[in-house]
Parts: C-alpha cells; sequence; structure tokens
C-alpha cells in the first residue's frame, strides 16, 4: 500500500473520530441539564400526542413495554457525516401498568441518516417487545442490529401493524420521518443518571428495580401515563 494510501485512510479515520467527538460533545447539547432534558421531552411527547398525523402512536402506546423521546437528535457537519442527540427512555411495569424511569441515553451513528435539508429532529420512539426492552437495559444497543427498527406510519394508513421491537417517529419543521435511525448506537448515560439521582443507578435500577426515582420526572411520567390508557 503506497504512503499516500496509507495517509488518505488515516485521515478519514480521524475525520470520523472528531466527528463522533462532535456528537457526544456540543452537538448533543452539552450545557443541558438532566432537568431541562426531561422538561423538553414532556414538550415533545406532548407535541406528538396532539399531532393528527401521530394517530398511530396513540394506538399503539397502551401496548408498549418502554417509550424513547429524543427532543432533539442533530445531524453533524462533519467530512464523515452523522448524527446524535440526548434521550429519556421510560417503561411499562407489566404487572401494574405503573410507568417508571426516565433512564438517559446517547444517541450517535456514524451514518448520514438525515433527509436532505434537515439538521435536526425530534423524536419518539414505542419499544413494542420484550427483546427491545431488555436489549435497552444492556451496556449497548445498535439499532437496526441487535433489535429492528421501523419507521412509524404517519397520517393515512397509519393504522397498519407492525411486527418490529422498535417503531420510531420523527419529523423536523413539519417534514414527517426525518431521520432514519438504522444504525444508530444507544448507550445509557451513566453520568447523567448518577447527576440526576443522586446515586450510580443503572438503567435497570431505575426501569426494572425502580430503586431510584427523582419527584421533577412525574409530570412525564403522568403524561405518558394517561396516553397508554386512553
Amino acid at each position: 500500500m503506497s504512503h499516500f494510501m496509507v495517509r488518505g485512510l488515516s485521515l478519514v479515520a480521524t475525520s470520523m473520530t472528531f466527528a463522533l467527538a462532535g456528537i457526544a460533545g456540543p452537538a448533543l447539547g452539552a450545557s443541558e441539564s438532566e432537568q431541562q432534558l426531561v422538561e423538553k421531552a414532556e414538550a415533545t411527547f406532548r407535541n406528538f400526542q396532539r399531532d393528527p398525523e401521530m394517530s398511530w402512536i396513540r394506538e399503539n402506546i397502551r401496548n408498549a413495554k418502554a417509550v424513547m423521546i429524543a427532543p432533539e437528535v442533530r445531524r453533524a457537519g462533519f467530512i464523515v457525516g452523522g448524527s446524535g442527540g440526548r434521550a429519556v427512555l421510560l417503561a411499562r411495569d407489566p404487572g401494574t401498568g405503573n410507568w417508571s424511569g426516565p433512564a438517559f441515553y446517547t444517541l450517535a451513528t456514524a451514518s448520514v441518516g438525515f433527509q436532505a435539508g434537515i439538521d435536526r429532529s425530534e423524536t419518539v420512539m414505542l419499544v413494542m417487545t420484550d427483546k427491545g426492552l431488555n436489549s435497552l437495559l444492556s451496556n449497548q444497543l445498535k439499532l437496526g442490529g441487535d433489535v429492528s427498527v421501523a419507521a412509524g406510519p404517519v397520517g393515512i394508513g397509519g393504522e397498519r401493524g407492525f411486527t418490529t421491537d422498535v417503531v420510531a417517529f420523527s419529523r423536523s419543521r413539519g417534514i414527517y420521518g426525518g431521520v432514519n435511525l438504522d444504525g444508530t448506537l444507544v448507550n445509557p448515560n451513566e453520568d447523567w443518571n448518577k447527576r440526576y439521582y443522586g446515586t450510580a443507578a443503572t438503567p435497570a435500577d431505575i426501569l426494572v428495580r425502580k430503586s431510584v426515582t427523582n419527584p421533577t420526572s412525574a409530570r412525564l411520567r403522568d403524561q405518558v401515563a394517561q396516553a397508554a390508557t386512553r
């Protein structure tokens, strides 16, 4: 392999490193606090519930095992494209029907997943299977790899069924399906979970064992619970 080819590959690898570093930093809204993200998640979920094009969410959230809300997923503007965001996950207790959480996550992908002209999008994902939820309780999940993911239907025809682990809905300035999440890496954000709950807490601690809680997330839990019982 020539010296110039090796150097070229090195530059590409360096570009990918900087792109992902940008996703993990400013592109994720590093100045946001955990509570600000929870409040943004409230607004996003409320907007999706009110959107007449999102009837599938309203009709099927009662069957969901969990709901992940990413108020802002951004595209990174590097040579190697990418996208990233922060998200919260709430899970339903199969025995009581009560909702727990949120647990904090980060989303990142090195592929270009946005439609042309879209730089940011808000996303709601319904986790429809035990496999999907159990995978989210692990250290890292790849959408489209570890679990199946499909873009949810909007508007007319939105009542058709799905046989997939995760159904994702996204929109940006009135454009639906603004981001393709296939290949996205989903990781628990240990630092944010620890700061929000005042102690080290895994997603399983928060969502399954319920060994920690934070009363400031009550409104978000109530919103999801009310939507799931309509």
